[in-house]
């Protein structure tokens, strides 16, 4: 056995380096290939995801811009309702039994509906409105306006309207009378361009199921008359002579109350007076023209003062000739106030050119008895 020296061992030839093996040159290329499959389909991913997006968002916004229609109309709808229902209903009604308030608690009523009239146009004011809306909404204020600003000049002009001269009701009359144009020109606005502007654009979005409310301040175009108003507040046919011809004729003018009855019972100024009550009592006012010429339209105004509320009504005689005498009978329309002392006034309001008046009043003590 021969032995290896140390040395033998160098004498063997070293082995190099394992060689690396090469890849295919298929391998490199479809490496590339994964790659840019990879990039694309991360690509057409991501267009897919803002597609989506873009769906969502254009969702959410049309249904946002749906429900801001609808919220616009509803709201709308709301205080037109509030407008006729809690405003122009209880103003007419008022109107309709002008009689049995006093002018002060008249004035007070309508001023209040004129309050609740701007609550609903600042409410109007703060709604959010729809840019398809805009043309409707500022319509909308208009007539909400005139419906304001109507209720405040018709209580600015009651009292006179219901006041004892004749000239100064008639102007206060017929400027009431030309409020309810303006009652009228609201709701033809309202009507003619806010009702069909909402429905344009609510169907613009196609919505279905809703639709603008209708709207009616004034109840009928018969409140456009003077002689309708003047009927209505107990002033029936005015006290002026102009309503005939203009400027009073030249000489006297004048009248003086003669006697105030019910039935067969004639009222006595200086003493008590007892009369039954019921609702179908009738006054009836006689009185004379001692001027030197024919009159027309007199109002001949009677009152109840002193119970719980006070009672107003008038009647108008259409012509007393000169030296003539008039009667008139004025039903109460009411029942009078029972078991307390009153007093009853009956006036003929003073005619155009009438200086002296202080004999066109009387003045009596009534009791009403069951």
């Amino acid at each position: 056995m021969t032995a290896l020296s140390f040395f033998d061992e160098d004498d063997e030839p070293r082995r190099g380096p394992r060689p690396r093996r090469t890849a295919p040159a298929g391998d490199a290329s479809m490496d590339q290939q994964t790659v840019l499959v990879r990039r694309a389909l991360a690509v057409g991913g991501l267009i897919l995801l803002l597609i989506v997006l873009g769906l969502l968002v254009r969702s959410c916004t049309s249904s946002a811009k749906e429900n801001a229609l609808r919220d616009y109309n509803r709201e709308v709808s709301s205080i037109v309702r509030e407008s006729d229902t809690q405003v122009s209903q209880p103003f007419f009604a008022l109107l309709n039994q002008a009689g049995e308030e006093s002018p002060q608690d008249l004035q007070t009523n309508i001023s209040g509906y004129r309050v609740q009239a701007e609550a609903q146009l600042v409410q109007a004011k703060a709604l959010g409105v729809p840019e398809e809306m805009r043309k409707a909404h500022r319509s909308l204020l208009i007539a909400l306006e005139f419906r304001r600003d109507g209720l405040g000049l018709i209580a600015e002009k009651i009292r006179g309207a219901l006041g004892d001269e004749g000239t100064t009701a008639d102007a206060a009359i017929a400027a009431i009378a030309g409020q309810m144009q303006t009652f009228l020109a609201s709701d033809i606005l309202y009507q003619a361009r806010v009702a069909p502007l909402i429905r344009r654009g609510l169907a613009g979005a196609d919505i279905t199921g809703q639709r603008p409310a209708g709207s009616r301040f004034l109840p009928g175009v018969e409140w456009l008359d003077d002689a309708t108003v003047a009927a209505k507040l107990g002033q029936e046919g005015g006290g002026s002579t102009a309503r005939r011809g203009g400027t009073p004729a030249p000489g006297l003018h004048g009248t003086g109350l003669d006697a105030v009855s019910v039935g067969d019972t004639k009222l006595t100024p200086d003493a008590p007076n007892r009369l039954p009550a019921s609702e179908d009592i009738a006054f009836t006012v006689s009185f004379a023209n001692q001027g030197e010429n024919d009159e027309f339209d007199v109002r001949v105004v009677l009152r109840i003062v002193g119970g719980p509320k006070a009672i107003r009504v008038a009647r108008t005689v259409d012509t007393v000739a000169r030296g003539q005498t008039a009667e008139v009978s004025i039903p109460l329309g009411q029942k009078p106030p029972t078991g307390t002392a009153v007093t009853v006034e009956a006036e003929v309001a003073k005619v155009p050119g009438e200086e002296k008046i202080d004999n066109n009043k009387g003045e009596y003590d009534v009791l009403f008895t069951e």
